[in-house]
């Protein structure tokens, strides 16, 4: 047997992982050496990577010049040495407390001076020391040790022989498995007798790190020892395993790759005796596509380059499948392929009108565009924006103007877009990379010209990490430049300039300007109960009962019942509530139906109530201002106009003003200045000035948990508060609407015709409003105003004149007793 290999021999130490140890003393010389005295001093050997224990061997490589003068020293007086572990092996020149306090007495059997200059020392460990104190520092450690109790003696009982056994077959297993221990190695562990000396040797054998191998070192007992040991080797046998598990499968599944290679090698060699292979399939149809396309020609030159590109990829290699979609996109894109536009004017107003009520201006608006492409053939589309509240028919009208003009229909909608690559697409470097949305769309139909509503173009969020998505429908949306919209995946230019762009949305305030400006803007407001009542019996009831399964022998509605639909069970600018009502009233009605009830055929009114409950909206008691500080205003929402009222409440106190009903800080601002104007203009309206120091002022605005916000409720504060100090109800039927000033002026806001809407919808006759909106007024049609009174003022003062009744209301007769008070006061003090 080799006493050792010096090809594994390493700088100061050897690696514990790969040396060998080979035992030269007897078992005996083991326990004498245990019993001999330990040295008072002993020159101090620092190992790295490396622990020594009793009765081992092993090779060390000496480089470092204390360390060498040491083993000069002492192998001529044949001293003996401490050798101890340095706790981190980059440390050049160990002090004291850079190696363990534990070590083992060693004796130095053999020195080799080697050809690099360095010196090979052959070292056995004896028994266990522990340094006391350091002595000298120079030329190498010396130390005051003293023996480390630890004993060597072990119990002769069965459950010791079992775990002995364990760590002897486990160490076995383990050296089998790891091939850079020697197999000498196994062969000594299975004939190795001495538990104690078992014990070390397999410790100097297995591959763990240096602190646990010191802890083995510093175990006081030998069953401890032991017990470490066990756990020590279990790892070290799950590691093994693991390793030999991971080098299986890598095997597998290179045998997998092989396997499926030959195969793919003998299929192409059967495709070919039958007559081709998948590639020249893939490229037999992409020209049999290619030769019946009419596109440009540059589109042509790309495609032949990519083509021959595609005839050299290996099919087998991921950039294959990329090439094929790209070519695949070439020639299923529709270049240059238009259907053809319906010219018959009338034909497409009474489709517009089938499909629905009212709209006129934007039905108007297609008419016009259909009679300049009639005399204009090569016009370019424009570029529609409609808004309106939820339920007017916004996206719907899209698909009636496709029909309309006799064009394709693609819908694609906006809300909620982040990516800018949805619209642009991704190079086609990427893996899975796909052209944007406007491209895919055009594939789908099959059309170069079609009615494309882009839905929800309010919801497209700006500029963030995945690039500004309304960025890039500035090219999509801009007439003058969407001839040549540029698709990342593409790399060419596509024309859209032929496709009829119809964006929706709810509101303008969050579409960029820049894009506002690309598109041509129109209004689509709510609908008047008459033409709800219209749009319910045209459309809204047969479709339920289309989709109810009845007919109208089963269920009429009369125009009372719908109105009364319209009016008691529904608020809002469209008419989904209004289907969703009627639905209701068609499942209880085919309830009975089913369960063969009798039931009349007409909806009455007892039935209504039974299916919908209690009415839910009596509008028209807001509006009658029953007692003063309440007015009612006109507001604006992203369903439509809503009437508004504010209330005013005056209690005694120092003058305090207090706003509630979750108000905005501009509605903050405008009861502000009503409030202030009052107090300046007192003397102007009759009010003592003493008031406004003794009563604190309460502005509540109903329905707290909607937020409200906004100037237009200016003249509305202005009214209320005057109202409340003055003790004059505001005129019942009447509404406003205006921002005010500190210099009392009224300003003009919008959404007029939404809010003239809102009013006649509950009730209102008179609405007072800027001079500066007639404008606005006069752009409504009669249909929508009949029966409205429009007031226009331009100050402050006007609307105090119009809003309130003449005479005081004696309801509060805290407050007007105060008042009397006052004018009491005064008179006496005149008098």
């Amino acid at each position: 047997m080799k006493l050792f290999d010096e090809e594994l021999l390493m700088s100061d130490s050897m690696d514990s992982n790969s040396s060998e140890f080979i035992p030269v003393l007897t078992i005996d010389d083991i326990h004498i050496s245990h019993d001999e005295t330990v040295p008072e001093e002993l020159p101090i050997l620092p190992l790295r990577n490396s622990v020594l224990y009793p009765g081992v061997v092993i090779p060390i490589t000496v480089g470092r010049d204390k360390s060498t003068q040491l083993v000069k020293d002492c192998y001529k007086k044949r001293k003996p040495i401490g050798v101890v572990a340095q706790k981190d092996a980059s440390v050049e020149d160990p002090g004291i407390a850079d190696l363990y306090p534990v070590g083992t007495v060693a004796q130095i059997l053999k020195t080799f001076q080697m050809p690099d200059g360095n010196m090979t020392v052959i070292i056995q460990g004896k028994r266990r020391f522990e340094i006391v104190e350091i002595k000298q520092m120079d030329p190498y450690f010396i130390a005051a040790v003293q023996a480390y109790e630890a004993s060597i003696e072990y119990p002769r009982d069965r459950k010791f022989k079992a775990l002995i056994q364990s760590v002897k077959e486990l160490a076995a297993q383990v050296v089998s498995r790891n091939q850079r221990l020697p197999e000498e190695a196994g062969f000594a562990i299975k004939n190795i007798d001495d538990p104690v000396f078992l014990l070390n040797f397999v410790a100097s054998n297995v591959e763990t790190d240096l602190p646990s191998k010191q802890l083995l070192l510093e175990c006081t007992n030998v069953v401890d020892m032991a017990n470490n040991l066990l756990g020590i080797l279990t790892n070290a046998q799950q590691m093994l395993e693991l390793k030999q598990q991971i080098q299986s499968k890598v095997r597998t599944d290179l045998d997998k790759q092989q396997r499926e290679f030959l195969l793919n090698q003998q299929l192409r060699t059967i495709q070919e005796e039958l007559g081709g292979t998948p590639n020249e399939q893939d490229v037999n149809e992409l020209q049999a596509k290619a030769k019946k396309k009419k596109w440009p020609s540059e589109v042509q030159e790309v495609f032949e380059r990519e083509l021959k590109k595609l005839e050299r990829t290996n099919p087998q290699a991921a950039e294959y499948g990329i090439q094929l979609n790209y070519l695949q996109y070439l020639v299923d894109l529709p270049w240059m392929e238009y259907t053809k536009d319906n010219f018959d004017l009338k034909k497409a107003q009474k489709v517009l009108d089938t499909d629905h009520f009212g709209l006129d201006k934007v039905k108007e608006r297609i008419i016009e565009h259909l009679a300049v492409l009639k005399l204009k053939n090569d016009m370019k589309a424009p570029i529609l924006c409609l808004v309106g509240p939820p339920g007017v028919g916004k996206t719907s009208l899209g698909k009636s103007i496709a029909r309309a003009l006799n064009r394709k229909y693609v819908r694609m909608s906006l809300g909620g877009l982040r990516d800018e690559s949805e619209l642009r697409g991704h190079r086609k470097t990427y893996i899975g990379a796909m052209p944007g949305r406007i491209i895919q769309n055009l594939r789908k139909v099959k059309s170069g010209n079609p009615v494309f509503v882009l839905d929800e173009i309010d919801k497209v969020s700006g500029n963030n990490i995945n690039g500004d998505p309304q960025a890039a429908l500035l090219e999509i949306l801009d007439p003058e430049q969407n001839s040549t919209f540029y698709d990342n995946f593409l790399e060419l230019d596509y024309d859209l300039s032929k496709i009829l762009f119809i964006a929706t949305a709810n509101t303008l305030s969050t579409i960029h300007p820049a894009l506002l400006d690309r598109m041509e803007i129109i209004d689509l407001s709510g609908y008047l109960r008459e033409e709800k009542y219209e749009i319910a019996k045209r459309h809204l009831i047969p479709k339920q009962l289309k989709e109810h399964g009845m007919t109208a022998k089963q269920i009429t509605f009369s125009k009372d019942i719908v109105m009364q639909i319209i009016d008691d069970y529904t608020r809002e600018a469209g008419v989904r509530n209004l289907e969703r009502r009627i639905a209701d009233v068609m499942r209880a009605r085919a309830k009975d139906v089913v369960m063969d009830e009798s039931v009349e055929k007409k909806v009455t009114q007892k039935e209504l109530r039974k299916v919908l409950g209690v009415p839910m909206h009596h509008d028209e008691d807001e509006v009658k201002h029953a007692m003063p500080g309440v007015a009612t205003g006109l507001a604006w929402t992203s369903v439509g106009g809503e009437i508004l009222s504010i209330e005013v409440s005056l209690s005694r106190g120092g003058g305090r003003l207090s706003l509630t009903g979750n108000l905005g800080e501009v509605m903050k601002e405008s009861a502000t200045i009503a409030y202030e104007f009052i107090k300046a203009h007192a003397s102007l309206l009759d009010i003592n000035p003493d008031v406004f120091d003794a009563w604190n002022v309460h502005v509540h605005v109903p329905e707290g948990a909607t937020p409200k916000d906004g100037p237009s409720a200016g003249i509305t504060m202005l009214a209320a508060l005057t109202s409340a100090f003055t003790q004059r109800k505001v005129k019942s039927q009447l509404a406003m609407t205006g921002e005010i000033t500190l210099r009392g002026r009224v300003l003009p806001v919008g959404g007029i015709k939404e809010k003239m809407l809102a009013a006649k919808r509950n009730g209102v006759t008179d609405i007072v409003l800027s001079i500066d909106n007639e404008r606005d007024i006069k752009d409504i049609k009669e249909d929508y105003i009949e029966g409205l009174n429009f007031h226009y003022v331009s100050n402050m003062l006007e609307v105090i004149n119009l809003a309130l009744e003449k005479e005081q209301d004696q309801n509060d007769l805290d407050y007007n007793r105060y008042l009397l008070n006052l004018r009491t006061e005064v008179v006496g003090f005149r008098s």
